[in-house]
Formats: structure tokens, C-alpha cells, sequence
């Protein structure tokens, strides 16, 4: 019998190793990205800005990223009542993080742009569009009556390298977030707003002439685009 231990640790050591290789591999092939928001003390900021508002219940909340923080919603939607839930660096996470609140306001309408931080951070496409559908579901969940409308992650142009480097030349994942909730929308009940359409040139990139110096943001011009395309789907829908 114990002629045959030198081939049975062999065989032992045979397996241990590629267990060990494939384990390796595995591990290399996991892509590692940070959930956390951006701008973390600003996150905190607004949010405690936002407990201080008046609470009230059927109003209409944009809800999102810098894209919407930076937005007069009030001015632009015409609605002294319209609440702005924006936080600049924020992502799906964090929407998700802080959506309670919004719920607590039974909105009528809820319009949501989020994602582009997510892309910056390197959050797997199916994350990012897995986390929109479950703040939708979340929302229809407990406030069946909100219109929810989620609006398409918009592109960047060549003047975002500069300040926010880690959006640069990702218009490809836009595209492919995009795609995804268009096909979703349907089954998960909300409403896709193609904003990005309106304000991008014809190689897909943020036009210059709705967006502001750092290739990332919208200036007014780009506001009101997004405001365009956002009654015109409420009016298809009506």
C-alpha cells in the first residue's frame, strides 16, 4: 500500500494547484469598483438641507445626480412647489440609499437621471440598470400613483478629460445604459425620456452648445432641451 502515497500526494498536489490557478484567474477577472458617491461632505450637506423643507405630498421631484441638482426646476418646470433632489457626485446607490424619503412625499411625478457617476467609478453596466429598476420598483411598491419618468444618462464631450477624467470617453456605456432601460421600461411601468438625443451631436457627444466649459454639465440652453423632451413624453402619455 504505500507504494502507491508518492502518487496519491502527487495526484493531490496536481489538484491543489490548479484549484490555486483557477481561484487566481477568478479573482483577476473580478472587476472591483467603489459604490460610494462622490463628494461625500457635500452628500451629507444636502441632505441635511433636505430635512429641513416643509413636508408635503403630491408634488412633482426631480431626482438625481449634478445634472439635476444644478437645475432651477422650480423656474424651469414653471412649479414654485417642484422639489429638487439632486446631489452633485451621486450615484444609483445613493438614490436608493435616500429614496425613502422622496416615497414618504407620494410624489405625482418622479423624474430620475442617474448613472454617469456610476460609469466614472467603473459600476458594471447590468449594476447600474439593475439599481434604476429597483428604485422604480420601490417607488411603484409604496406610491402607486407616482409617475415615474427615468431619464437617459446623458453624454460627455472631449472638455470633460480635463476636469472629470473619469467620464472621459465612456459615451460607448451611455449608449449601452440607455439601451438596456428602453428595453426595460415597458415591463417595469415608467416612463424613458431620450433627453440625451436633444443635446447630442451627430458622433455622439454632449454639443457644446448645451453644455457647459467642462464637457459634463448643461448649461441653460441644455435645461431647456431637457425640459422639452421630458413634457413631450408627459403629453404622449397623456
Amino acid at each position: 500500500m504505500m507504494r502507491f502515497v508518492p502518487k496519491i500526494l502527487s495526484a493531490v498536489l496536481v489538484v491543489t494547484a490548479v484549484l490555486s490557478v483557477t481561484h487566481t484567474t477568478l479573482r483577476a477577472q473580478k472587476k472591483m469598483y467603489d459604490t460610494i458617491p462622490y463628494a461625500f461632505e457635500h452628500h451629507q450637506k444636502r441632505l441635511a438641507l433636505f430635512a429641513t423643507e416643509p413636508f408635503a405630498t403630491g408634488q412633482t421631484i426631480f431626482m438625481g445626480d449634478s445634472q439635476v441638482e444644478f437645475g432651477d426646476w422650480k423656474k424651469y418646470w414653471n412649479d414654485s412647489t417642484a422639489l429638487n433632489r439632486g446631489i452633485a457626485g451621486d450615484n444609483t446607490f445613493g438614490v436608493l440609499d435616500r429614496l425613502e424619503s422622496v416615497i414618504q412625499r407620494l410624489p405625482s411625478k418622479l423624474i430620475i437621471e442617474i448613472g454617469i457617476n456610476d460609469i466614472s467609478q467603473n459600476i458594471p453596466d447590468e449594476v447600474i440598470v439593475r439599481n434604476i429598476l429597483a428604485i422604480v420598483q420601490k417607488v411603484k411598491a409604496a406610491s402607486p400613483q407616482t409617475q415615474v419618468y427615468v431619464c437617459s444618462l446623458l453624454p460627455t464631450n472631449d472638455a470633460v478629460k480635463e476636469e472629470y477624467p473619469d467620464a472621459y470617453n465612456k459615451n460607448n456605456r451611455v449608449v449601452a445604459v440607455n439601451q438596456q432601460l428602453v428595453q426595460k421600461a415597458k415591463k417595469a411601468s415608467f416612463m424613458f425620456v431620450d433627453v440625451s438625443e436633444t443635446v447630442r451631436t451627430k458622433n455622439g457627444k454632449l454639443d457644446i452648445k448645451y453644455a457647459e466649459t467642462d464637457g459634463l454639465h448643461l448649461n441653460p440652453r441644455g435645461y431647456e432641451r431637457w425640459v422639452e423632451a421630458l413634457k413631450k413624453r408627459i403629453e404622449k402619455k397623456n
